[in-house]
């Protein structure tokens, strides 16, 4: 798991905690809705979707890990969305197949996609202020470069001195995105 701050939460949901699950559903299951509807689903569509992503979620956490770089709300429901054009591609094949009607494909220009691309593009321009060392460590660390292989490249003592100075670079990053104004205007949306 990366050092998102929601990462907490994933933990919660491997362990089954029904306090975080109410959460993420008070919390996203109106946008996940909103956006279903407004793409041809029901209410009952949404619901489906956002259980789908849960799992699926809690499944690659527990096979493979989950690697969040856009908060947890966010990367939620990116999954969401991507189930629900998976499920809009199934049924426009059926329709087409039976030659009933063509569906007219839609433009993918959503907010939830400038929102990420903002998050992202944040976050690039903040890696870019750190040192050269931490901008390369972390360009290390976030592209999945072993601790190991770390250790070897930055020639540091033993993995834990590379796990501290990552986690030390985690932080002065975090605090630099958190110190933008943008970075208050992208959490409230």
């Amino acid at each position: 798991m990366s050092g998102v701050k929601n990462d907490y939460r994933i933990a919660a949901l491997l362990s089954g905690n029904a306090n975080t699950v109410h959460e993420l559903y008070q919390e996203l299951l109106p946008k996940v809705t909103h956006f279903v509807e407004a793409n041809n689903g029901s209410y009952s569509d949404a619901k489906e979707v956002f259980q789908e992503a849960l799992l699926q979620i809690i499944t690659r956490a527990k096979t493979r890990g989950v690697s969040i770089k856009t908060g947890l709300d966010s990367y939620i429901f990116i999954t969401c969305r991507n189930l629900w054009y998976q499920e809009l591609n199934k049924r426009n094949k059926i329709l087409r197949n039976d030659g009933l009607f063509e569906i007219e494909e839609r433009e993918e220009d959503s907010w939830e996609t400038d929102l990420l691309m903002e998050q992202q593009r944040l976050f690039e321009e903040k890696l870019l202020e750190l040192s050269d060392n931490c901008g390369r460590l972390l360009k290390d660390y976030f592209g999945k470069v072993t601790y190991a292989d770390i250790v070897k490249k930055y020639n540091y003592a033993s993995e834990n001195t590379a796990f501290q100075r990552v986690f030390k670079c985690k932080k002065k990053l975090t605090k630099l995105i958190e110190a933008d104004p943008r970075f208050k205007n992208l959490k409230e949306l």
